[in-house]
């Protein structure tokens, strides 16, 4: 398993990552470049409002920040073929959802203080 901090870097490596992807590996433009750099974009906005220990504001419940984290792994995983660039760039955009996709599963549900209990119910 890993803890929520260790999630909260990873939330902020990929969201900077996914911002500057299409410029190292030179998309080809479209949706191959403004898919990654939107969902980096708000990978790196909802992290910052979630109840974990890299979070600014803690509104967000964990469960909640992962729930949005496989939706967004899938999402970016199918994206090539969902946009139609498959033939053009796939591999990072595939490799990248499935990673996000078990980090969100494999992820503790709650952080290890309790500044929202609500959050936790059900742990």
């Amino acid at each position: 398993m890993l803890t929520t901090r260790m999630h909260g870097y990873m939330d902020y490596l990929m969201g900077g990552l996914l911002i500057l992807l299409p410029f190292i590996l030179k998309f080809p433009g479209g949706a191959a470049t403004a898919v990654p750099i939107v969902l980096g974009a708000g990978v790196i906005m909802y992290s910052l409002i979630t109840d974990y220990e890299l979070g600014l504001l803690k509104i967000l419940a964990m469960r909640t920040h992962l729930f949005i984290d496989l939706l967004g792994g899938v999402f970016l995983a199918v994206s090539p073929w969902l946009f139609g660039f498959a033939d053009e760039v796939f591999w990072p955009f595939l490799i990248l959802g499935i990673l996000e996709i078990g980090a969100s599963l494999m992820t503790e549900k709650a952080p290890s203080y309790d500044a929202h209990p609500e959050h936790h119910k059900g742990k």
